[in-house]
């Protein structure tokens, strides 16, 4: 898989910034939002929209060991790096946009061995609980969780702000701390393409979709005659 463009923001995960900054405007007692990501050096960019957008800090878990790393892979290595900042709460985007996965805040929770929500369109801090409305196939469950856990919010769950000028320029002077799987304590036999077991092999574009027919409607009679004929063609009458 080419991953080789510009590194941006993954814009699920501004749904989950947004939600961040809400509970700390909404009252709450919250120390500080700090960003993460693992990426190469160009995954910086990324982190810098985060902070523009409100995070007080960032993480770069960069390492060429990491690289090539599937899902469950990076789910480890990212919740090793989560464990020294000793999070109350984790927040991620439904999704990823490259490789549309959905499943990393259940991996990232199972190595921080907490609890794990997903689709969540609605969340409240109450003391040590966090009452969360998710979308589900037929309907919204209610859950309650106890801190700390790991979030994923949907992306009806707010609409995220646009940073302002000044923190867009602002945001290269906010800390952020760069670290390699040493640092955090990442066991590198379980990182990286060599070691993940899901290995990407190839991709190839959808069957193209044939035009469809447009009948004007002209004359009435016509178009009827002609709608008829096409379900008729097709028995579908």
């Amino acid at each position: 898989m080419d991953r080789s463009g510009e590194k941006n923001l993954n814009p699920y995960d501004t749904h989950a910034i947004e939600a961040a900054m809400q509970i700390k405007e909404g009252g709450v007692a919250v120390d500080e939002i700090v960003a993460v990501t693992m990426g190469p050096e160009s995954a910086v960019r990324a982190l810098h929209k985060a902070v523009s957008l409100g995070a007080d800090r960032s993480v770069h878990l960069t390492d060429p060991a990491v690289a090539g790393s599937d899902v469950a892979a990076t789910g480890y290595a990212l919740a090793q790096t989560l464990k020294r900042e000793n999070p109350d709460l984790v927040l991620l985007g439904q999704q990823s946009d490259d490789g549309e996965c959905y499943t990393i805040g259940a991996v990232v929770a199972e190595h921080l061995g907490a609890p794990s929500l997903t689709q969540v369109i609605k969340l409240d801090v109450e003391g040590e609980t966090l009452v969360c409305e998710r979308q589900a196939e037929y309907g919204y469950d209610t859950v309650e969780v106890g801190l700390p856990a790991v979030i994923s919010v949907g992306d009806a769950i707010n609409e995220p702000r646009y940073p302002s000028l000044k923190a867009i320029m602002g945001a290269k002077k906010k800390p952020l701390d760069t670290v390699a799987t040493g640092d955090v304590d990442i066991d590198t036999s379980k990182v990286g393409a060599d070691n993940s077991a899901a290995q990407w092999t190839a991709a190839k574009a959808p069957p193209q979709k044939a035009a469809g027919t447009i009948i004007e409607d002209e004359d009435t009679a016509e178009t009827v005659e002609k709608i008829v004929a096409w379900l008729d063609e097709r028995k579908l009458i």
